[in-house]
């Protein structure tokens, strides 16, 4: 009997897969607990359908990380941050001042988890930077980061 798999499945395979198992397997074990269903004409088309959806949703998410990371590349973010003299910082400027910078300066978010800069930014001055925008597609960019007294 041919079924279309609903969840990964040990020993049979991947969910979306198409595999042809026993009758009884399939009735009793696959079908029973709701891990397949029937690979009829109707469940097919629908699986198609769902695989079409997941790969366009993928492809917009490609194609928005790539003109995010064109925005970005090469530019300046500059964060402010509370100093004293000599351009030490009170603290430090963290990788969330640099997302909410992003955001406020280029329009688009970036979750602070898929920052990196080359050191911690203690002083005034500018520290390299990356951002990890999808899988394979990140930007480099310069972290500005300006002393306010105060």
């Amino acid at each position: 009997m041919k079924v279309i798999l609903l969840q990964d499945v040990k020993g049979t395979g991947k969910q979306g897969e198409i595999k042809n198992v026993s009758d009884g397997y399939a009735r009793n074990f696959l079908l029973g607990k709701g891990l397949a269903v029937e690979a009829t004409n109707e469940n097919l088309n629908k699986l198609a359908g769902q695989k079409a959806s997941a790969q366009h949703k993928i492809d917009v998410a490609v194609q928005e990380a790539k003109e995010q990371a064109a925005k970005l590349e090469g530019k300046k973010v500059i964060v402010r941050a509370k100093g004293g003299q000599g351009g030490k910082l009170f603290g430090a400027v963290t990788l969330g001042n640099v997302a909410d910078a992003l955001k406020e300066q280029f329009g688009f978010a970036v979750d602070k988890r898929k920052l990196s800069v080359s050191s911690e930014m203690k002083n005034a001055g500018d520290y390299s930077a990356e951002a990890k925008l999808y899988s394979g597609i990140s930007a480099k960019f310069t972290v500005s980061v300006e002393a306010e007294n105060g």
